[in-house]
């Protein structure tokens, strides 16, 4: 498990590089303190999930990142759980 200690200063660019190592190694991640996250970053890692959760539904082989139009490999042992704590942000 790879757990990443989330904060207001995490850039969607430092969540795609997890996110995909995540995938390409079928990894499970933890995303703690998810909600410290700013919210015009946290649109575009809601999208980058979303892209890795239609394919883990599709059982496919690989995905497209939003903005990159190189294809991904995703083993379907990936994975990932978000912890927030609402007394922060």
């Amino acid at each position: 498990v790879v757990v990443t200690n989330c904060t207001d200063q995490q850039r969607h660019t430092d969540m795609e590089k997890i996110l995909k190592g995540l995938c390409q190694a079928g990894l499970w991640g933890c995303f703690d303190e998810f909600n410290r996250i700013r919210l015009p970053v946290l649109s575009v890692v809601a999208q980058q999930v979303l892209s890795i959760q239609n394919a883990k539904r599709t059982s496919a082989d690989s995905l497209f990142f939003p903005g990159d139009p190189h294809a991904l490999s995703i083993k379907p042992s990936v994975g990932y759980f978000i912890t927030m704590n609402p007394g922060y942000a």
